[in-house]
């Protein structure tokens, strides 16, 4: 891969301003319209931006530029908006890869939601015209903060108490089902989710953290441009900037470099990067490191802030690099594992990762062809299949969903009685 990045954050910064008449898009943010900042950026990293600060930021941005689109896609528990913001290509009806950022699903884990909110900004205002291409091919959508009633209250968790992250197959929260409507309507090639991580030292110490979908059930070539996205693009990227880099979940000698023991990172489905996995997306998990690296962060958490949202921001050169070099094996990687699902071939796996693989009782050989759900079993369920975009139809007096559609291999980890995480247990169909 290049040492450059075809978007490189310094680049579009000095591009705003600067206005490019020959475009493929319309015009950007209006020249006499100063780009606006975060609260993060006003303060040089003292505060995290607040709420009513990204509200109106987005606003600003929203109003000043033809190139961005701001969507409501659903309200937290305690009335807070789940905004989507939509970048280049959607506002226009063009076609192409689209990439999605889910930023601070945690919401004790800020730095990825600050990278989300100044990436917004910069595209939107962006004129150069390498950029401007990417974003007539592009489409970028950013959920700033994943986890809105969590953020105001510095937890992991939503209102509810609930791990968001451990919802995309229940959904049983309002954040979840938010991000599952955004994966169902506009079906991204790439999910890109923001995170952060405590450091164990001596085993578990490097800046940025990454780690693709490891469920079995993610198809190989999507598979592999994750790997490819973490090794060669994100990582890079990150250690260009200055940063050292690993594996998420994997404890390694601080002098051989050996593995050591894996503490997190498996292949369950009810997790966003595996999620994205088995619905036939490019998932990526990145995670900077929260805690002080030198005695100057020590001194003075603005410097620590300052760095830890300066590696999430070099770590997204490296994704839109990689959207951008490899945006036809990523179309082709995907759009395959979409149509595979027709063909109703292959195992469907209820455990195991791509480290460790599934044992006999784990594997589904010879799927049954469908699940019938009496009627009371689909009336419990039938809003949560609409959001995965399951497709269910009436059988008799029941339904049956059936296996033969594009997430084929979704449909028993939701209906099987086997499947850890399962909504209902269904009957196993024969003769669909």
């Amino acid at each position: 891969m290049p040492a450059r990045t075809h978007l490189r954050r310094a680049a579009l910064c000095a591009a705003i301003g600067v206005l490019l008449t020959a475009s493929a898009l319309t015009a950007p943010a209006r020249a006499d319209t100063p780009p606006p900042r975060t609260g993060f950026e006003t303060s040089h990293g003292a505060r995290w931006t607040t709420q009513p600060e990204e509200l109106a930021f987005l606003a600003d941005i929203d109003e000043a530029s033809d190139l961005v689109g701001v969507d409501r896609v659903g309200t937290t528990g305690q009335g807070r908006p789940l905004q989507l913001v939509r970048i280049g290509a959607p506002a226009h009806g063009a076609h192409g890869n689209t990439v999605l950022l889910v930023c601070s699903q945690h919401g004790d884990e800020p730095s990825g939601r600050e990278a989300c909110l100044t990436t917004v900004r910069d595209l939107a205002y962006a004129t150069d015209a390498e950029t401007r291409r990417f974003l007539a091919r592009t489409s970028v959508l950013v959920i700033p903060t994943a986890n809105p009633d969590g953020r105001a209250a510095d937890t992991r968790e939503n209102a509810d108490g609930v791990d968001i992250n451990r919802d995309h197959i229940a959904l049983r929260t309002a954040e979840a089902r938010a991000i599952a409507r955004v994966l169902r309507d506009h079906r991204p090639d790439t999910v890109y989710d923001l995170h952060e991580y405590g450091a164990t030292a001596p085993y578990y110490v490097k800046d940025l953290l990454t780690l693709w979908p490891r469920n079995l059930n993610t198809a190989d070539p999507v598979h592999d441009e994750a790997h490819t996205l973490s090794e060669s693009y994100v990582r890079p990227a990150a250690q260009r900037s200055g940063h050292s880099t690993g594996t998420y979940g994997i404890w390694t000698d601080p002098e051989t470099g050996d593995p050591v023991k894996q503490v997190a990172g498996d292949g369950q489905e009810r997790i966003l990067r595996n999620t994205a996995g088995v619905k036939h997306a490019v998932g990526l998990l990145v995670e900077t490191r929260v805690d002080a690296l030198t005695e100057a962060e020590q001194a003075d958490p603005a410097v620590n802030n300052r760095r830890r949202v300066g590696s999430q921001q070099a770590a997204l050169d490296g994704l839109f690099a990689f959207a951008d070099e490899r945006r036809n094996r990523i179309g082709q990687a995907t759009a395959r594992a979409r149509l595979a699902g027709y063909a109703d071939t292959g195992p469907v796996y209820l455990g195991g990762a791509d480290n460790d693989p599934a044992t006999e009782e784990q594997v589904l050989a010879d799927p049954p062809c469908g699940y019938r759900l009496d009627a009371a079993q689909y009336a419990s369920v039938r809003d949560e299949l609409a959001l995965h975009g399951v497709v269910a139809r009436r059988d008799g007096g029941g339904f049956l969903v059936p296996l033969r559609q594009p997430l084929r291999a979704l449909v028993p980890l939701l209906l099987d009685g086997r499947a850890n995480h399962h909504l209902t247990v269904g009957h196993p169909a024969s003769g669909c």
